[in-house]
């Protein structure tokens, strides 16, 4: 199924997110976040026809691993600490938050590089990197730590 600009269906969201999948998904929102950055630099009016092919692709890369992330980011592991569970919620918050603002950019006709800057600046859409950054970090840290 090709994913369309309101995202995939709910039901295709997994519940529970691998290490390996946990890693896609940040590697996308980063990826995204950094595309957004060059389209807001490039002056984009909005007035033209449609939407890019490739501002579309990371619109829906950046949905799909946005949904993914308002499941958590639960490994099933049984040693799913206090801790982690604590993360687990403010990221589930912030890409909820997050994909809110997404889903009002990719319900536009068109989307000028402003709309793009606005929701780059957005306060949701940085929380969740940051979030992110912090997240890949601990894991990064626990891989180590277990090695």
């Amino acid at each position: 199924m090709t994913p369309t600009m309101s995202g995939p269906p709910r039901s295709e969201v997994l519940t529970e997110v691998t290490s390996d999948e946990l890693k896609e998904h940040i590697d996308a929102i980063e990826e995204s976040y950094e595309f957004f950055l060059g389209y807001a630099a490039q002056g984009v009016s909005g007035s033209g026809a449609g939407i890019s092919g490739e501002l579309t692709r990371f619109l829906n890369r950046a949905d799909q691993a946005l949904a993914a992330f308002e499941n958590g980011i639960s490994e099933g592991e049984t040693d799913y600490t206090e801790e982690v569970a604590a993360m687990d919620q403010v990221v589930q918050r912030d890409a909820a938050s997050t994909r809110a603002a997404l889903k009002l950019v990719m319900a536009q006709p068109s989307i000028s590089s402003q709309l793009i800057d606005n929701l780059n600046a957005s306060i949701h859409f940085r929380a969740l990197l940051t979030d992110l950054f912090l997240v890949d970090e601990a894991m990064k840290a626990s891989l180590n730590a277990s090695s």
